[in-house]
């Protein structure tokens, strides 16, 4: 049993982005799956191994449309004005934060140990997280495949040692819009309904982004409901029309 870590395989930018174009041209779920078969064969071998990967794709780019109609409305909306990779990373994140809890609690734990360390290891984010997950094997596989997946979209790099890994903090920078979406994003994942909005902006688990709102700007945003509490403490929740 996985715990509902469910994140199983290496996923490559290009076959987000693939998915997303998909989705974006309204195709039906199964085409969708039948056309990634084709996309990753080159690239993943074993009937198993395709299949998991296509599942994980489809969570974040399919299912979504269920979980979180309004975030994977609006992703589908932003997806073809992108003109660049490192823009359309912020969709893809986005989702998968919704999507996969145990994914936000990888990246939170490297957020985290990017605040005293500028190198992680594999060993240290299992440990991290292996309180709440237990030593399973496939935590210990999940992690390998975050990390993986990680490095090949520009938030992690490889160093000369083979287990080290360099975090690339801040590393992503785009429009507000995309920034207001993607805190919607981290606020819907997160187990709090709302949360101080210096905290929101400095979330561990958005570490590759550069978040400059203030936050005027979210006031002003339908998505959000931000209430002054004592001591001059904004807190920021989801507003309920957005739900």
């Amino acid at each position: 049993m996985d715990k509902g870590i469910g994140f199983s395989r290496t996923i490559l930018l290009d076959w987000l982005d693939v998915t997303a174009s998909m989705c974006v041209q309204k195709m039906e779920p199964l085409t969708i799956r039948q056309r990634l078969a084709d996309t990753i064969s080159g690239t993943v071998t074993g009937t198993d191994a395709q299949r998991k990967t296509i599942d994980v794709l489809s969570a974040i780019w399919v299912k979504t449309g269920k979980t979180a109609p309004r975030i994977h409305q609006e992703a589908l909306a932003l997806f073809p004005t992108l003109s660049s990779s490192d823009e359309r990373l912020w969709l893809h994140y986005g989702l998968t934060l919704v999507c996969y809890p145990f994914f936000r609690k990888c990246v939170a734990a490297i957020g985290q140990t990017s605040r005293t360390e500028e190198i992680i290891t594999r060993k240290m984010i299992k440990d991290r997280i292996a309180g709440e997950y237990g030593h399973l094997g496939a935590l210990d596989r999940s992690v390998e495949r975050i990390i993986a997946s990680l490095t090949n979209w520009g938030a992690l790099a490889k160093t000369e040692q083979k287990q080290n890994y360099r975090i690339l903090l801040h590393n992503f920078a785009c429009s507000e819009n995309l920034q207001s979406w993607l805190l919607s994003c981290a606020l819907q994942a997160h187990p709090s309904d709302a949360i101080p909005f210096d905290d929101l902006i400095h979330l561990p688990e958005l570490y590759p982004f550069r978040i400059t709102l203030g936050v005027d700007s979210l006031r002003r945003d339908e998505r959000f409901e931000v209430q002054r509490q004592g001591g001059g403490l904004d807190m920021v929740r989801i507003a309920e029309t957005e739900k």
